[in-house]
Protein backbone atom coordinates (compact mmCIF):
# COMPACT_ATOMS: atom_id res chain seq x y z
CA UNK A 1 0.00 0.00 0.00
CA UNK A 2 1.43 3.29 -1.14
CA UNK A 3 1.44 6.54 1.46
CA UNK A 4 -0.92 9.35 0.58
CA UNK A 5 0.05 12.62 0.57
CA UNK A 6 -2.99 14.52 1.38
CA UNK A 7 -1.03 17.43 2.63
CA UNK A 8 -3.59 20.90 2.83
CA UNK A 9 -1.98 23.75 1.37
CA UNK A 10 -0.64 25.95 4.72
CA UNK A 11 -3.09 28.97 3.36
CA UNK A 12 -5.93 28.76 0.86
CA UNK A 13 -6.15 31.54 -1.74
CA UNK A 14 -9.69 32.64 -0.29
CA UNK A 15 -7.52 33.65 3.18
CA UNK A 16 -4.68 35.08 1.17
CA UNK A 17 -6.71 37.21 -0.73
CA UNK A 18 -8.49 38.58 2.39
CA UNK A 19 -4.99 39.22 3.94
CA UNK A 20 -3.78 41.05 0.50
CA UNK A 21 -7.15 43.44 0.86
CA UNK A 22 -6.66 43.81 4.48
CA UNK A 23 -3.22 45.28 4.02
CA UNK A 24 -4.08 47.20 0.93
CA UNK A 25 -7.25 48.60 3.14
CA UNK A 26 -4.68 49.65 5.81
CA UNK A 27 -2.03 50.94 3.50
CA UNK A 28 -5.18 53.32 1.96
CA UNK A 29 -6.30 54.30 5.74
CA UNK A 30 -2.25 55.23 7.11
CA UNK A 31 -2.31 56.73 3.65
CA UNK A 32 -5.15 59.45 3.77
CA UNK A 33 -4.72 59.95 7.57
CA UNK A 34 -1.03 61.35 7.09
CA UNK A 35 -2.34 63.31 4.49
CA UNK A 36 -2.68 67.18 4.90
CA UNK A 37 -6.41 68.37 4.91
CA UNK A 38 -7.05 70.61 2.27
CA UNK A 39 -6.75 74.05 1.95
CA UNK A 40 -9.64 76.12 1.22
CA UNK A 41 -10.34 77.07 -2.32
CA UNK A 42 -8.78 79.62 -4.11
CA UNK A 43 -7.25 82.72 -2.27
CA UNK A 44 -8.76 84.52 0.66
CA UNK A 45 -9.56 88.05 0.55
CA UNK A 46 -6.87 90.81 0.59
CA UNK A 47 -6.83 93.51 2.94
CA UNK A 48 -7.70 95.22 -0.20
CA UNK A 49 -10.70 93.02 -0.85
CA UNK A 50 -12.35 93.46 2.14
CA UNK A 51 -11.87 96.96 2.54
CA UNK A 52 -13.61 97.11 -0.56
CA UNK A 53 -16.74 94.46 0.16
CA UNK A 54 -18.45 97.01 1.65
CA UNK A 55 -19.20 99.03 -1.52
CA UNK A 56 -20.62 95.70 -3.31
CA UNK A 57 -24.60 95.47 -2.55
CA UNK A 58 -26.49 91.88 -2.85
CA UNK A 59 -30.13 92.64 -3.48
CA UNK A 60 -33.19 90.75 -4.86
CA UNK A 61 -32.06 87.66 -4.07
CA UNK A 62 -34.33 84.37 -3.70
CA UNK A 63 -34.11 81.09 -4.58
CA UNK A 64 -36.18 78.68 -7.27
CA UNK A 65 -36.45 74.93 -7.08
CA UNK A 66 -37.27 72.73 -10.51
CA UNK A 67 -37.23 69.50 -11.19
CA UNK A 68 -35.00 68.13 -14.25
CA UNK A 69 -36.00 65.98 -17.22
CA UNK A 70 -33.77 63.25 -15.21
CA UNK A 71 -36.25 63.61 -12.35
CA UNK A 72 -33.23 65.89 -10.24
CA UNK A 73 -33.97 68.44 -8.11
CA UNK A 74 -32.00 71.52 -10.09
CA UNK A 75 -31.90 74.64 -6.99
CA UNK A 76 -31.25 78.38 -8.60
CA UNK A 77 -30.02 81.35 -6.34
CA UNK A 78 -30.47 84.58 -8.29
CA UNK A 79 -29.88 88.90 -7.45
CA UNK A 80 -28.39 91.21 -8.39
CA UNK A 81 -24.67 92.77 -7.07
CA UNK A 82 -24.27 96.61 -7.63
CA UNK A 83 -20.67 98.00 -7.27
CA UNK A 84 -21.00 101.14 -5.35
CA UNK A 85 -17.46 101.62 -5.34
CA UNK A 86 -14.72 103.90 -7.45
CA UNK A 87 -13.09 100.87 -8.97
CA UNK A 88 -13.82 98.59 -11.93
CA UNK A 89 -13.62 94.80 -10.86
CA UNK A 90 -12.95 91.98 -13.44
CA UNK A 91 -14.06 89.23 -11.28
CA UNK A 92 -15.96 88.63 -8.20
CA UNK A 93 -16.22 85.52 -6.32
CA UNK A 94 -19.53 84.43 -3.67
CA UNK A 95 -19.57 81.82 -1.33
CA UNK A 96 -22.83 79.69 -1.03
CA UNK A 97 -22.95 78.24 2.26
CA UNK A 98 -25.85 75.95 2.60
CA UNK A 99 -26.93 74.35 5.89
CA UNK A 100 -28.61 71.92 8.10
CA UNK A 101 -32.01 71.99 9.74
CA UNK A 102 -30.24 72.58 13.09
CA UNK A 103 -27.77 75.43 11.35
CA UNK A 104 -24.54 72.98 10.78
CA UNK A 105 -22.68 73.89 7.84
CA UNK A 106 -22.93 71.29 5.03
CA UNK A 107 -21.95 72.33 1.96
CA UNK A 108 -20.04 75.41 0.51
CA UNK A 109 -19.91 76.40 -3.07
CA UNK A 110 -17.65 78.97 -3.92
CA UNK A 111 -18.94 80.63 -7.52
CA UNK A 112 -18.27 83.40 -9.72
CA UNK A 113 -20.84 86.13 -10.10
CA UNK A 114 -18.39 88.53 -11.95
CA UNK A 115 -16.65 87.61 -14.92
CA UNK A 116 -14.00 89.41 -16.22
CA UNK A 117 -15.20 87.60 -20.04
CA UNK A 118 -18.19 89.01 -19.52
CA UNK A 119 -16.86 92.40 -18.90
CA UNK A 120 -16.50 92.62 -15.21
CA UNK A 121 -18.84 95.35 -13.56
CA UNK A 122 -17.66 99.27 -13.61
CA UNK A 123 -18.51 101.85 -10.46
CA UNK A 124 -22.15 102.30 -10.45
CA UNK A 125 -23.09 99.32 -12.02
CA UNK A 126 -24.95 96.72 -11.56
CA UNK A 127 -25.39 93.14 -12.71
CA UNK A 128 -27.74 90.03 -12.69
CA UNK A 129 -26.70 87.02 -11.48
CA UNK A 130 -27.98 83.22 -11.63
CA UNK A 131 -26.53 80.01 -9.82
CA UNK A 132 -27.71 76.55 -10.28
CA UNK A 133 -26.84 73.86 -7.81
CA UNK A 134 -27.74 70.16 -8.70
CA UNK A 135 -26.33 68.41 -5.89
CA UNK A 136 -27.50 69.61 -2.51
CA UNK A 137 -27.13 67.06 0.05
CA UNK A 138 -30.56 66.07 1.32
CA UNK A 139 -29.97 66.91 4.72
CA UNK A 140 -29.95 70.87 3.24
CA UNK A 141 -33.05 73.05 5.27
CA UNK A 142 -34.44 74.38 1.77
CA UNK A 143 -33.73 77.62 2.91
CA UNK A 144 -31.82 80.35 1.00
CA UNK A 145 -28.15 79.89 1.68
CA UNK A 146 -25.65 82.26 3.74
CA UNK A 147 -23.75 84.45 0.52
CA UNK A 148 -20.41 85.77 1.41
CA UNK A 149 -18.07 87.93 -1.01
CA UNK A 150 -15.11 85.37 -1.12
CA UNK A 151 -12.89 87.17 -3.90
CA UNK A 152 -12.56 90.51 -5.61
CA UNK A 153 -10.30 90.71 -8.38
CA UNK A 154 -9.78 94.56 -9.47
CA UNK A 155 -9.03 95.86 -12.72
CA UNK A 156 -6.48 97.31 -13.48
Amino acid sequence: MAAKNDAQPVMSLPVILVALLGLVAGGALWYFERTPPATPQGPVLTAEAKAYVRNLKLSDTGMTATESAMHQQLVEISGKITNAGERPLKSVLLSCIFADPYGQVILRERVEIVRARLGGIKPGETKQFRLPFDNLPQSWNQRLPQLVIAEIVFAQ
